[in-house]
């Protein structure tokens, strides 16, 4: 399986193989490095190695001494070859003292050392707090502070507040309609658990090309694709990662590729609000998000969730397609509302967003993303509906796009 631990300057001499057990220990050592009682690994938000060199960003615990902690960590992985540590610590918000009525914001300290083994009693002078540099405050990165993908011109997000709604095969029949349209197009599969992009483009035994350390996107129907089903042995291959892992797997597949010019590149998103949702709103510049949900009371409950997400992160909500609408019967044509009525049309009139449009229950539009030959594709009798989505999108987009840093070099 390929690993995610981002790596760019390894040694020429260094083997897959090597590398592989080099990031195996210095997992263990994390896994078996306890603050008070509690590993480490349960307080890691995000890791990266830049060959002998580790990033980590922590939330740690009130009382923790971060540059203990990184003294000691620095000593255990030196062997395996880290030589400096940079680490991004977020500390507890300190008790409200006399006079306070509400608690102080969590500060955030960025700090490196080298990873150097040192005596004793140097590493005591350097918890004390002696010769040690003041921590650099820094705020977390917002929407507003990221630069546009120079070669990118709207990234959009489709995602649902939970699974089972169609998310993923709106997100590639969205993909498709929008190329229909004129557009160059891409897509990432950002379901790191759950990925299926592949198989619904039909393109599930296309493996990316690396070139000068970055992959190449499959050619998925003149669409430019990467997913993580696309690195895997295997459809059965599981993907049982902790949310830093998951999270630098994301940053990979974004940073880490050569993506084309593109007009629009789609990301599927993982159902819910977790660690993968609130690392993109920090660190990927998004024009906006596409919300879809079932008329099912509780589907509605669970996007609202997502569309409350998106508006604390600043990423605007673009508009709220409904899926399983209405399903008419092959045998008799009768039509019936399965999952309920005008769910999507009360979650758009409540947050003042568009209804892109609604989808109905159709075994048609699964036969086709089950064969890798999506709706839009192949032209079928639905092919319309997502069509007449990707033009509501188009009519509105172009207010919230991003300014392109046209000096970014990647």
């Amino acid at each position: 399986m390929f690993n995610f631990m981002k790596k760019k300057s390894n040694t020429a001499s260094e083997t897959p193989q090597q590398r592989a057990e080099r990031d195996s220990a210095v997992d263990k050592v994390l896994l078996g490095y306890e603050v008070g009682t509690l590993s480490i690994a349960t307080m890691v938000t995000g890791l990266e190695r830049d060959g002998d060199q580790l990033t980590l960003d922590l939330r740690l615990p009130q009382g923790s001494n971060p540059e203990t902690i990184q003294q000691e960590l620095g000593q255990l992985l030196h062997p395996h070859g880290i030589k400096t540590i940079h680490m991004n610590v977020r500390l507890p918000a300190p008790e409200k003292g006399a006079g306070s009525t509400l608690p102080k914001p969590m500060p955030e300290t960025t700090n490196a050392m080298e990873a150097q083994p040192k005596s004793s009693s140097s590493a005591d002078n350097h918890s004390n707090g002696n010769n040690a540099e003041p921590p650099i405050t820094k705020a977390a990165p917002t929407q507003a502070s990221l630069a546009a993908h120079p070669r990118i011109r709207h990234i959009i997000v489709v995602a649902s507040g939970k699974g089972g709604v169609g998310k993923s095969t709106t997100t590639v029949n969205i993909a498709l309609a929008l190329q229909k349209l004129g557009n160059r197009v891409g897509v990432l599969d950002a379901d790191i658990y759950g990925p299926s992009m592949p198989t619904m483009l039909g393109v599930d035994n296309v493996k990316p090309e690396l070139e000068n350390e970055q992959f190449v996107p499959v050619n998925a129907h003149g669409m430019a694709m990467l997913s993580i089903g696309s690195l895997l042995d295997g459809d059965n291959t599981p993907v049982a990662w902790r949310g830093p892992k998951a999270t630098g797997a994301l940053m990979q597949l974004y940073n880490q590729t050569n993506w084309p010019q593109l007009d629009y590149l789609v990301i599927d998103m993982p159902p819910g609000t977790g660690d993968i949702q609130l690392t993109l709103a920090q660190r990927i510049p998004v024009t906006g998000a596409v919300i879809v949900t079932t008329p099912q009371h509780v589907a509605l409950l669970d996007a609202q969730k997502g569309i409350e997400m998106f508006n604390k992160t600043n990423i605007p909500v673009l508009g709220v397609v409904e899926n399983m609408a209405l399903h008419t019967c092959s045998n008799c044509n009768h039509t019936e509302a399965i999952f309920g009525t005008g769910g999507g049309e009360r979650i758009a009139e409540q947050y003042h967003v568009p209804l892109l449009g609604q989808l109905p229950l159709a075994s048609g539009i699964r036969a086709q993303v089950d064969k890798g030959e999506p709706s839009v594709l192949a032209d079928d009798e639905f092919a319309t509906y997502y069509l007449d989505i990707a033009k509501n999108i188009e009519t509105n987009i172009d207010k919230f796009a991003k300014p392109v840093d046209d000096k970014r070099i990647f």
